[in-house]
């Protein structure tokens, strides 16, 4: 099991008619064989590839008469059983299950020799029962890959007592399958009736629920852009509950990244749960996925029975907790930790359980879109057919760029060196030979980045020797090997396999570290930067059923296409604002905000924000595209206009502090809150009534023109043909619609929205404005290609009777 791995559970009975249910022995023994401990000690595991060559080496070793790969189907009362056993030995009447691993055999956690021991207990019983077999011997063969060595632990056992071991683990698992059929009937037939939570739709809610319903009904792929203030999240859940209703979807995964959206979604599911029965529970599961981080009660303990109390004993522990947690239908942080702490087990881990058995999952992206995503595993071992619905997927773009991007650090090497014992250091010191080699053959003083045509060859070469050392390290000293050695060879893997997938999707830039303290030579960076997810989020988003991903900008389609992979099929849905343009008055303050005239013209700026505060006191949130400019203006402010109140974000702003930042925004206060554009104040926050009644946007909100950009920008222009807006505009206007759309939150909110350059009044940029801004003739702008896109009309008419109340 890999370090950070979730422990292996089982996904739903299969019913293969009624009775009887179906089950893989993998899929039971994970259910009913685990006891003891959870344990998280890192235990090196070989690639899958590793694997398949493993079984056929030791099937190559047993000679002709052997028996591999054989289907086996058995059943115990109302279950069938079904699986694929290694193989068998009819010289010996022995049956082998065969693992691979890596290290030594005492080394893999108890909890997970107990799987093993039951998978191949199983396979006897089914092979047993299928040849008449009155006994047989039962060997779990462990081959060492490095080595290609065999140890075995056997056992023989008459055909009753595998009967017996094989009803035991029957009769704990059926009765849990039975209840998740029953549940299933009962969500079926609770969606068939459910009816939009909400009297009636806000303006464009009941186009956008068709739309999702739709989508989710006929597995396709929609693009949704609905301004802020529309229920985006209510209009998106309930029509894919109701397309659950309609046909066989397995799970809805809503994804987000950001926290407070991750709320919004649960109080969603709290208003659907309300319009019924609030003192009963809904036939519905819904769970929210934190990180490990959050959720971890003992962040001082290591995840194992000997350091923590919340591992000892997890899997004695686990059924009687995830039976409390089936009969509950919101299982948000709270709750699942409340039921953990009540049964003495992890929280996180306990999480990890239940998303098998839940119907909807609401957590961050990386759970469906990185490498090693949890939710997207799942779905592809069981075949699930999944609803995914994006929030914010304005941020989906950069989010997966950092997922497969990957850094390398002298610094970080040069640690390594006092961790590794002295046998060790002449690998460590060849690779940073090599660093000192690559950073001579490209000069890198301090103002310099370099960008190469691809991964240095020698250089990677060096890395996977010292990969190779540190791994060998590794599986020697078992679960004793020093936690940074660890790192550093996690690290050290990971670069190189991005590394060997290096294309145009990604630049390879040589840089120095941004840590002064230490000398030149010794801040050498490479990095591997992902600049188009597509190769890697396209497989992501074909497995899911259907895909709805919704935002306030998601202008125009061509860029979520290209860098994210959609396909050409997609289909867009542009709703208009749910307000009246009147209660937004949008003007423009034509000044230079370019970072050569910014001296000049920021006297006028501040003097213009004084000015409209004074005309209309209240709270406006200014708007500034990075720290030096928004403090460049807020001291400003302070000095030339001391009356006004004002308080400005800072770097790095704890969690306390933006609350207090927050805080600040009440319906009696007045003053302007200073914040950069694209941070945790531009998008995510709900201020209504008047504690926001305005907002001055100063610049584009652009990207400041630097070598990485240019470098991106150089690329995107080669794949794309779009370097500018690809890399500098339409990110930089996302952000300045998003910081926009805090200001008008209800169809009873009132303000004022100052864009502050004299660009904003060219048409070039116009055209990826809002229309209700009203900055200029629409009809007279010029219209991109787009996707297909719905009609209202054509919408309507694939809403059915129970999508709500028009």
């Amino acid at each position: 099991m890999q370090q950070g791995e979730a422990p292996e559970v089982c996904a739903e009975a299969k019913p293969a008619g009624k009775p009887p249910l179906s089950v893989s022995v993998r899929a039971l023994c994970a259910f009913a064989a685990r006891a003891g401990d959870l344990d998280l000690r890192f235990t090196p595991s070989p690639t899958a590839q590793q694997g398949r060559e493993g079984h056929l080496l030791v099937a190559r070793r047993r000679g002709e008469s052997y028996e591999s790969e054989i289907r086996l189907s058995a059943s115990c009362g109302d279950l069938a059983v079904t699986g694929r056993a290694d193989g068998y030995d009819p010289r010996r009447n022995e049956l082998e299950e065969i693992k691979t691993h890596r290290g030594r055999v005492e080394d893999i956690p108890a909890n997970q020799q107990a799987l093993h021991r039951a998978q191949a207990r199983l396979y006897a019983w089914m092979l047993c029962e299928a040849r008449g077999l009155e006994s047989i011997t039962v060997s779990r063969v462990y081959l060492e890959i490095g080595l290609e060595a065999e140890s075995r632990i056997s056992e023989t056992l008459s055909v009753h007592a595998l009967r017996e071991f094989a009803a035991s683990l029957c009769d704990r698992y059926v009765g849990w399958a039975r209840s998740e059929s029953t549940h299933r009937e009962r969500r079926q037939r609770w969606l068939s009736a459910l009816s939009f939570p909400l009297s009636e739709f806000r303006a464009g809610q009941r186009d956008l629920a068709a739309g999702v319903w739709r989508a989710c009904t006929r597995s396709e792929r929609l693009r949704i852009e609905a301004p802020t203030g529309l229920g985006k999240t209510l209009g998106t859940i309930f029509p894919a509950l109701r397309a659950m209703a309609e046909r066989p979807l397995d799970r809805i995964a809503v994804l987000s990244g950001r926290t407070t959206a991750k709320r919004v979604a649960l109080e969603a599911f709290a208003q659907i749960r309300a319009q019924h029965d609030a003192k009963a529970s809904m036939p519905l599961r819904v769970i929210e996925i934190v990180a490990r981080e959050r959720a971890c009660e003992h962040p001082d303990k290591s995840c194992h029975g000997e350091s923590c109390p919340l591992a000892r004993g997890f899997y004695d522990r686990l059924a009687a907790a995830r039976m409390e947690a089936a009969a509950a239908d919101l299982l948000d942080q709270s709750v699942i930790r409340g039921i953990a702490l009540r049964h003495a087990i992890c929280p996180y881990f306990l999480s990890m359980e239940m998303l098998r058995w839940c119907d909807v999952a609401i957590g961050d992206y990386h759970y469906w879109f990185d490498r090693y995503a949890v939710l997207a595993a799942l779905t592809a071992e069981f075949d699930w057919k999944v609803a995914l619905l994006i929030d914010e997927a304005h941020q989906l773009v950069a989010r997966t760029r950092a997922m497969y991007s990957a850094s390398a650090e002298v610094s970080a090497l040069m640690a390594l060196q006092t961790e590794v014992p002295a046998g060790m250091r002449g690998a460590v010191a060849e690779h940073l030979n090599q660093w000192d080699l690559l950073a001579e053959r490209h000069t890198i003083p301090p103002t310099v980045w370099q960008r190469l045509s691809e991964p240095p060859q020698e250089w990677l070469r060096s890395l996977q020797r010292l990969n190779s050392r540190l791994g060998d390290h590794v599986i020697e000293q078992g679960r004793a090997a020093p936690p940074r050695v660890m790192q550093a060879w996690f690290d050290g893997l990971s670069f190189a396999a991005l590394a060997d997938s290096f294309g145009d999707h990604s630049l390879c830039e040589l840089s120095l570290a941004e840590t002064p303290a230490l000398h030149e030579r010794d801040r050498a960076q490479l990095v591997l930067r992902n600049i188009v997810p597509a190769p890697f989020t396209r497989p992501r988003l074909a497995l899911a059923d259907s895909v709805v991903m919704f935002s306030a900008t998601l202008n125009p389609a061509d860029y979520d296409r290209d860098l994210l992979g959609l396909p050409d099929e997609t289909i867009t849905l542009t709703l208009a604002s749910p307000f009246n343009p009147d209660q937004l008055r949008v003007s423009v303050l034509p000044v230079s905000t370019r970072l050569t005239d910014r001296v000049r013209t920021l006297p006028r700026i501040v003097s213009a924000m004084a000015r409209e505060y004074r005309e209309q006191p209240g709270n406006y949130l200014a708007f500034f595209s990075s720290f030096d400019y928004l403090h460049q203006a807020y001291e400003q402010l302070r000095a030339q206009h001391p009356d006004i109140e004002a308080w400005a974000q800072t770097r790095a702003m704890s969690e306390l502090a933006r609350n207090a930042f927050l805080a600040r925004f009440t319906e009696g206060s007045v003053g302007i809150g200073f914040a950069v554009l694209g941070g945790p104040f531009g998008e995510g926050i709900d201020l209504p009534g008047k504690r926001l009644i305005g907002a001055f946007v100063a610049t584009l909100g652009m990207p400041q023109v630097d070598p990485v950009n240019e470098a991106i920008a150089e690329r995107m222009e080669a794949l794309f043909a779009k370097g500018h807006d690809y890399t500098y505009l339409i990110p930089g206007l996302q952000k300045v619609i998003q910081a926009a759309g805090r200001v008008i939150r209800s169809p009873d909110d009132r303000g004022r929205l100052i864009l502050i350059d004299a660009r904003y009044s060219w048409p070039r940029y116009r055209q990826w404005l809002p229309a209700s801004w009203g900055l200029g003739d629409e009809e007279n702008l010029p219209i991109n290609a787009q996707p297909p896109r719905i009609a209202s009309s054509e919408v309507n008419a694939w809403v059915p009777a129970k999508i709500g109340r028009s």
